[in-house]
């Protein structure tokens, strides 16, 4: 069974996101995520609109998605990748070269983005 591992906040879940995630089970057998928690998202100054319990049952009903797990911190995936048996390591492209440390683990893929769509956009809509 090839198990892949992806990373993110998830919040307003949105078309780029499940493609994200449709992509990037497609890989393996077997998808999890690891969500960033509340702690995390504010050690990285960053806010999201639903906390992380929202937002891991929206991710936990995503038929792409086996399994959902806290992410804490930058140095846990090692460990995670470990932990899960994961054979394949996915973020989006607009993190290229920033994880290809882990490649010593494991294959590391950067998916593109869905273009016209990001949860920053969507922010800032919302705001006017």
């Amino acid at each position: 069974m090839k198990t892949v591992i992806t990373y993110g906040t998830f919040d307003i879940l949105h078309f780029g996101h499940i493609n994200l995630l449709r992509r990037a089970r497609a890989l393996g057998d077997r998808l999890v995520v690891g969500l960033s928690s509340d702690e995390f998202n504010r050690g990285k100054h960053k806010s999201s609109l639903l906390n992380y319990a929202n937002r891991k049952v929206v991710l936990e009903a995503i038929r792409y998605v086996d399994e959902v797990f806290p992410e804490n911190n930058w140095e846990q995936k090692i460990s995670d990748i470990a932990k899960y048996g994961a054979s394949i390591f996915v973020m989006g492209d607009d993190w290229k070269g920033k994880f290809d440390f882990i490649s010593e683990y494991c294959e590391v893929v950067y998916l593109s983005r869905t273009e016209g769509i990001s949860t920053t956009e969507i922010k800032q809509t919302l705001g006017n």
